[in-house]
């Protein structure tokens, strides 16, 4: 079964995927409207010591219907969204959405941030 995991950060970087899964993924640009970013500190050290950054961007909703979020949208396996989701930080939890393609997507969001 193929799931869909929407990207606007590190998981776009090809390091990261081979680190993570042991191989580049297939994926394509895309749109999630409705959404902004906004900056987060990331306290989990777990995260931090795969050489991330301290503060990333999450995925917040926005009551502004013009706001959206340019990223990438990997075709992955249910195997592949269980790596993600122990790759991703603590505080980060996975959300269903929906993207411009059509495409029914996770996306990884800082907890209470939406």
């Amino acid at each position: 079964m193929t799931e869909y995991l929407f990207s606007y950060g590190t998981l776009q970087k090809e390091k990261v995927q081979q680190e993570l899964f042991g191989r580049i993924l297939k994926g394509s640009g895309d749109i999630l409207r409705g959404f902004k970013t906004s900056v987060v500190e990331i306290t989990d050290e777990s995260f931090l010591s795969k050489n991330e950054q301290k503060f990333q961007h999450t995925a917040i909703v926005s009551k502004d219907k013009n706001d959206l979020i340019r990223g990438t949208v990997f075709e992955i396996t249910p195997d592949d969204l269980v790596l993600a989701d122990k790759y991703e930080p603590r505080n980060y939890k996975r959300i269903a959405v929906v993207l411009e393609s059509g495409k029914k997507a996770w996306i990884y969001s800082a907890a209470g941030d939406r």
